[in-house]
């Protein structure tokens, strides 16, 4: 089905579709040879996509949520890796660019301008092994030192990690006053004990490269620690600023991978002349209305962020329905692909053909976070009106913060 877009998204979506159609050729061989694609990420810098959260004042495009969420749905039509990659880095630039509107900070102003200039390439990075990552604690540990503090640790699931400059991360200081603390801190990949580990070997998501990455005592100064909370509690800034940002543009390339594997089974049975089965018209109407139901959500989620409606509602059932999007674009995505098997038969297996490789990618989305276990018992406890950890709300966050029991 065409989507109903504004004059300035149809505008982003059309650039994104002509780039989306060549990363679309180049897909198979990046996913074959399990390498990054690094002519893709030229693509998208010369097209202005790696300035596109930026804000106009300070060199950027100046998109908000409602604008990147379409671009990187048609971009993942092409080839959900690369959109996968380079929501690591406009999606932290959009939650900075909002934080800079509303405080004005010199040092957000200089990142985003790095951005603006092509200097700075972001990534996040806060997976580990063993741990949820719900941004409540982390196994990585952060010792005080005179100059900051040093963390060694090693994180898991580092998109992007194979062209970015810099990254945020998470690391646990356990002799904080008051109770240990999960730091959010900043550091740059070229840092003396930073080391990526080629452990990417997976059956989809191949050309995100996703590999470890090592930390060892690697120096983050204090004006790098952005954030800090008290371990295993919920925080409103993380609501604003992560979960807000990330869960709809996640929820956003898995639709485009959904979607472009339904315009692809549409084209073969268009070739096929088999338009008019109602068998066919069945399934594929099956699979528009799962890609509509997660657009619907997805964009009344970056309604609600927008607004600021999304942050009146309380932390723990703000992340609910962050959650929510990703869950349900996620699955309805597996959804779809498992139903267009039906429609495009023995072709699905074809490592010719580029629907096998959508089936592998779309299966990632609901084990990344927030993870199809953790959403359902989040979203449910909301429901219950349970509160699984304590809030720091809105009115203290920040790193005099303190500790609360439930």
């Amino acid at each position: 089905m065409q989507s109903c877009l504004t004059t300035d998204q149809r505008h982003l979506v059309d650039k994104a579709a002509a780039l989306a159609d060549t990363f679309a050729e180049r897909a198979a061989e990046f996913d074959e040879k399990n390498t990054f694609p690094f002519q893709n990420y030229d693509d998208l810098r010369d097209a202005g996509f790696l300035r596109l959260t930026v804000p106009t004042e300070l060199g950027g495009l100046g998109a908000g949520l409602p604008e990147i969420l379409p671009v990187l749905e048609r971009l993942a039509m092409g080839d959900g890796a690369t959109a996968l990659a380079v929501t690591m880095h406009i999606s932290p630039l959009g939650q900075w660019a909002g934080v800079w509107r509303r405080t004005g900070s010199p040092r957000l102003a200089g990142l985003l301008r790095q951005a603006a200039e092509g200097t700075l390439v972001w990534a996040s990075v806060t997976s580990e092994m063993g741990l949820s990552n719900d941004m409540t604690d982390a196994r990585t540990k952060a010792v005080r030192v005179p100059e900051g503090f040093r963390l060694t640790g090693r994180k898991s699931f580092a998109t992007n990690t194979s062209v970015a400059t810099h990254c945020s991360t998470t690391a646990r200081y356990e002799d904080a006053e008051g109770g240990p603390r999960l730091l959010l801190c900043q550091i740059a990949l070229d840092q003396p004990g930073v080391r990526i580990h080629q452990t990417w070997n997976t059956m989809g998501m191949r050309g995100t490269q996703s590999n470890d990455l090592e930390l060892s005592d690697v120096l983050v100064d204090d004006s790098a620690v952005v954030h800090s909370l008290p371990v295993k509690h919920l925080d409103a800034r993380v609501l604003e600023t992560v979960w807000a940002w990330a869960m709809p543009a996640f929820a956003a390339v898995y639709t485009g991978i959904a979607a472009g594997a339904l315009d692809w089974a549409c084209r073969q049975l268009t070739a096929r002349g088999r338009t008019g089965d109602p068998v066919l018209q069945d399934a594929i109407g099956e699979c528009e209305i799962l890609v509509e139901s997660s657009r619907a959500l997805i964009y009344r989620h970056a309604d609600e962020v927008s607004s600021r409606r999304l942050f009146e509602l309380g932390v723990q059932e703000g992340i609910s329905r962050c959650a929510l999007v990703k869950y349900v674009a996620s699955n309805n995505a597996v959804r779809v692909l498992q139903r267009l098997v039906d429609v495009v038969g023995g072709a699905s297996y074809s490592k010719a053909l580029p629907f096998e490789r959508m089936w592998r990618d779309a299966q990632a989305g609901t084990f990344m976070p927030m993870g199809n276990l953790a959403a359902r018992r989040l979203i449910g406890a909301s429901a219950l009106d349970f509160q699984v950890a304590p809030v720091v709300g809105y009115d203290e966050t920040g790193p005099d913060s303190r500790p609360k029991e439930l």
